[in-house]
């Protein structure tokens, strides 16, 4: 990190962020420009930062969203107040439950009015109290100088411990006052590295197991190799979570894929004596069940530690880097002459995987086929953005993963809507990978105007559109209940003809063969493709 002084002796307090944000490494803002943020604006046409505009703040911070996912460095969106954070809470709220980067910059009204209730334009009695719980922290800043350090502080959280959102407010009047204070690029100090009392404990309970168990979650998604090895010499079978998906390729024989969510899985958990959960934070939003089958002791490796004494208690809890953390602990395996080869074989694995396939419904062999073909038809390193959407529910357990940071799947927040403008930052972030978004029909219209901005960039994004006609989760939880079908089957466009209006491609592919062609086609194309799939397909019966 460059340390150089920035000079802003002649830049506004707004002018001057854009270029502090520049030196941090900031390529990329999402926002909707407003009457309240002109100054960054300035900032943005002075600066190499570029801009993108989404339909509504809440792409804008979903965008934001997706940059940082595939990426890990910050997202970042600038909004104005009142509305336009409002607006942008929902994604702020998904990023915060998945632990991603991310950096809010809004306005505010003008110092002397906050809080006071007279009617500003866009005003709210306390903005940052709106923002509070879905972000590290939530600053208002009073004066120019303050700004260096809150982003400082910004970017330690995003470098050095779990990362999660920030908000910045810039009061208007503020906004546009002379750039005061020390304007630096402060240093970032470094992921804590596991003390090594810890990593002897651990490894002294992995050593004695009769039947161990790995589980990864998104915080080793940066560890994909260290945490691949230890597997092997450990020779565990290796449980992911959404966000963990990929971290050990589904291609290695101790692969049990995102099958935290498998009867079959939670049997085989059950039995272990010795859980070694990475980055983890064994959420209920990656199984559906509250209380997974937890008997064995627990080995919680986090750089939160407040995942040691939570719901899974740590029998030991190791606080660091889970790269560092899992390349600490093969060191100490091989210095002690540790063999695993007594330990889980890959005819369990494959046993489990055998049971999953039997125990998938009809319709989600329906999924299986669809996600089949695209795994097919996709390169290894294709970076899958799924909505909250039956196809993707299935594609946890069932859509083979290769590498980290390719599948996404926000289950903890629960988000509708996420799927395109989280492809649309991924795409706009990693330009020459393919970005595939799979979203349902219900949940495509929370944001089916980002369409709009995916076709105005030129963003070649190929759209699976699930149509089952319904909320069909809620509805047949509403059947299972035998509660009146209220609400869940809305009517719903014509999903071509909107795509011919939005200015992009839309077909809908009828076999099987057409899907792969409709597939191959938008993957060369352009700009955004709607590939609509009916449920009710003969080809899918």
């Amino acid at each position: 990190m460059e340390s150089d002084k920035i000079d802003m002796a002649t830049k506004t307090c707004g002018e001057a962020l854009m270029h502090l944000l520049e030196g941090y490494g900031v390529t990329t803002v999402f926002g909707i420009p407003g009457e309240h943020t002109l100054e960054l604006y300035r900032g943005i046409e002075g600066s190499n930062v570029r801009h993108i505009t989404p339909r509504n703040e809440q792409g804008a911070s979903f965008m934001a969203d997706g940059y940082a996912r595939v990426t890990g460095q910050p997202g970042v969106c600038t909004i104005i107040t009142g509305p336009g954070v409002t607006n942008a809470a929902t994604g702020i709220g998904q990023a915060y439950a998945d632990s991603i980067p991310m950096l809010v910059i809004s306005s505010a009204n003008d110092s002397a009015s906050l809080g006071k209730g007279w009617g500003r334009l866009h005003e709210t009695t306390d903005l940052c109290a709106i923002t509070a719980p879905l972000t590290v922290f939530s600053a208002m800043v009073h004066n120019p100088s303050e700004v260096p350090e809150l982003v400082a502080q910004a970017f330690t959280v995003f470098g050095s411990r779990r990362p999660r959102p920030v908000h910045i407010a810039i009061p208007i009047d503020v906004m546009e006052m002379p750039a005061t204070g020390d304007w630096s690029v402060r240093t970032i100090p470094d992921k804590p590295v596991p003390g090594k009392a810890a990593i002897e404990a651990a490894v002294d309970l992995l050593s004695e197991a009769s039947h161990p168990v790995m589980m990864v979650g998104g915080g080793a998604q940066d560890a994909s190799d260290a945490v691949t090895e230890l597997a092997e010499l450990l020779n565990v079978a290796v449980i992911s979570s959404n966000a963990g998906k990929g971290v050990v390729s589904d291609k290695n024989p101790l692969s049990l894929t995102g099958g935290v969510i498998s009867p079959a899985v939670h049997q085989y958990l059950g039995r272990a004596d010795v859980i070694l959960a990475i980055g983890t934070e064994i959420a209920e939003a990656d199984s559906f069940i509250y209380d997974l089958p937890v008997n064995g002791k627990m080995i919680r490796v986090d750089i939160d530690p407040a995942r040691f004494n939570d719901q899974y208690p740590a029998t030991v809890g190791v606080q660091g880097d889970a790269g560092a953390a899992a390349e600490m602990m093969i060191v100490a395996l091989k210095d002690r002459g540790f063999d695993g080869s007594a330990k889980t074989t890959q005819a369990d694995v494959r046993q489990i995987a055998a049971q999953q396939a039997a125990d998938y419904t009809p319709v989600e062999n329906q999924h299986i086929r669809v996600l089949n073909l695209m795994r097919e038809t996709l390169p290894d390193d294709a970076i899958m953005m799924g909505d909250i959407a039956q196809l993707v529910y299935t594609g946890t357990p069932a859509m083979p993963t290769y590498l980290p940071r390719t599948w996404f799947y926000p289950a903890g927040f629960g988000t509708l809507g996420c799927a395109l403008p989280d492809a649309i930052g991924a795409k706009i972030a990693l330009p020459d990978r393919d970005v595939v978004a799979m979203v349902g029909d219900g949940g495509f219209m929370f944001t089916i105007n980002e369409l709009a901005t995916a076709v105005e960039e030129e963003l070649t994004i190929p759209i699976i559109l699930w149509n089952n006609d319904a909320y069909a989760m809620i509805r047949d939880g509403m059947r299972k209940r035998n509660i009146p079908e209220i609400g869940v089957t809305p009517r719903g466009p014509d999903f071509i003809k909107l795509a011919e209006a939005f200015g992009c491609a839309g077909t809908e592919a009828t076999n099987e063969a057409e899907f792969r062609s409709a597939l191959k086609e938008a993957m060369a194309r352009k700009g955004p493709t709607i590939i609509m799939v009916r449920e009710d397909a003969n080809w899918l019966v």
